[in-house]
């Protein structure tokens, strides 16, 4: 699968292709992470109760095809939605990057497509609340498009035993760039008064300064990896033609996967243990603003403690994965992350102490968790099948969620309480850890055709 290129290219890819998590992270970190739920959700109850006097309760529902929604669901719902359509649009993108002559650049189609509509957010004020959702599912579905193409390129760039280090390498410089511009964010929001801003106009530039910087930054990797070529698809295929090859190549997949029983348990694992923490990251901030009752200031200020610690953390699960492979620390980690839940949902309104001590501790098992994921299912796939591959694996990854944040939204619609929603993700993250405690590794390596690392 790794396949070397001659020196000095092949250190140029290396460097160029761990900037795309500190581009990606521009927006995952303040918009996605940060400013989109609660900016959105108060767009939406503005438009369902306009005028509402302060401290009293809407109950008003907006109404999308006629069907009654709480706007404190409404987000929720809508990324949902984004999931089920990055589903469907990462499958054909993983067939295609595959065969793609130059996959660099259709990692910054999709890059900047994401970067253009995260910016466009800027425009979502008042009671707009159809444009921010439509733009929000543009940028997501944008996102796992351009993260296939970007992960499928990790096994082959990158030798077996040094992927775990270089994957968290790149979360971490992903969570550094991310929180340097939450920073900015934060400054930004706590002078807003003092330089003529309302709350509402600094997270619309804070939403608008995410895109740029997605976009701006995506040109390191994509230049740096332009003169990286398309995988060579086994078994002549690549020669079948765009359109039919393709799907000749999708269809290929479903059967063989069958094959691959290790990897298809794997990725049932991850679909339930990612889908927690995916939720516990988008809600995270309405949590802490609508159930605990901190500022939105005062949650960013604490997001950008978990950015800060999610850089070390992730490099010191990295560390441990060279001494007791990556599937033993994932499977630590996904025990932290049931405590989480069980603190969440404890945890007294008000105390902000407290809130920093979880985020604390979800910094150091966040960004670990994800990038070992990634680099050990890189292992478990078959060469020149990477980016196909991988786009199982994105449908399940970062920025979005099958079920959480639907059963997040159900759960608040019905109880009147995110305490409830939240304690709920602890059935993920405990069906996950039991299906990975199944999945045998170095089988599925072999499997795989793939060389062993030393330590598994």
């Amino acid at each position: 699968m790794y396949e070397p290129d001659r020196p000095i290219e092949q250190a140029r890819h290396r460097r160029a292709w761990l900037w795309y998590d500190w581009a990606n992270h521009g927006y995952i970190t303040p918009a996605l992470t940060v400013l989109v739920q609660p900016y959105f959700t108060s767009v939406a109850w503005a438009a369902a109760c306009p005028g509402l006097a302060a401290g009293a309760v809407c109950t008003a529902r907006l109404h999308i095809l006629g069907l009654p929604v709480s706007p404190g669901s409404l987000t929720n719902y809508s990324l949902t939605i984004s999931t089920i359509l990055t589903a469907i649009v990462v499958i054909v993108v993983g067939a295609v990057a595959d065969r793609f002559p130059a996959p660099a650049w259709l990692l910054g189609a999709f890059a900047w497509l994401g970067a253009l509509a995260a910016s466009l957010m800027f425009f979502v004020a008042g009671t707009n609340w159809m444009l921010g959702i439509v733009l929000l599912i543009v940028a997501n579905v944008s996102l796992g498009a351009s993260l296939v193409v970007y992960n499928g390129l990790l096994p082959r760039i990158y030798p077996p035993d040094d992927r775990d280090r270089m994957s968290s390498r790149g979360w971490s410089r992903g969570y550094l760039g991310g929180g340097l511009l939450l920073t900015a964010v934060v400054v930004l929001l706590f002078s807003a008064h003092r330089i003529g801003l309302d709350t509402a106009l600094a997270s619309r530039i804070g939403l608008l300064a995410a895109g740029i910087w997605w976009g701006a930054f995506a040109f390191i990797p994509v230049l740096g990896l332009r003169t990286l070529r398309g995988a060579a698809t086994p078994g002549g295929r690549q020669s079948a033609g765009a359109v039919r090859g393709t799907i000749a190549q999708l269809a290929s997949t479903f059967r063989e996967l069958r094959h691959f029983p290790q990897t298809l348990l794997f990725l049932l694992a991850y679909l339930f243990f990612n889908d927690g923490i995916q939720t516990v990251i988008s809600e995270a901030s309405l949590y802490g603003t609508a159930q605990l009752g901190f500022s939105l200031s005062q949650v960013i200020l604490v997001f950008l403690v978990v950015q800060f610690v999610a850089f070390g953390g992730a490099l010191l699960l990295g560390r441990l994965a060279r001494t007791y492979g990556a599937w033993r620390v994932i499977l630590t980690s996904l025990g932290l992350w049931g405590v989480v839940v069980i603190v969440a949902f404890f945890l007294p309104a008000g105390v902000l102490w407290m809130f920093v001590a979880l985020a604390v501790l979800i910094g150091i098992v966040l960004g670990g968790c994800q990038a070992l994921s990634r680099s050990l299912y890189s292992q478990l796939i078959p060469r020149g099948r990477e980016s196909e591959f991988f786009s199982l694996y994105q449908i399940m990854e970062r920025g979005t969620s099958w079920t959480g944040t639907l059963v997040f939204g159900l759960v608040f619609q019905f109880a009147g309480s995110y305490r409830w929603s939240i304690i709920a993700l602890i059935v993920y993250f405990g069906v996950g850890a039991f299906l990975l405690s199944r999945v045998r590794v170095r089988e599925g390596i072999i499997a795989a055709g793939n060389e062993v690392p030393a330590v598994v």
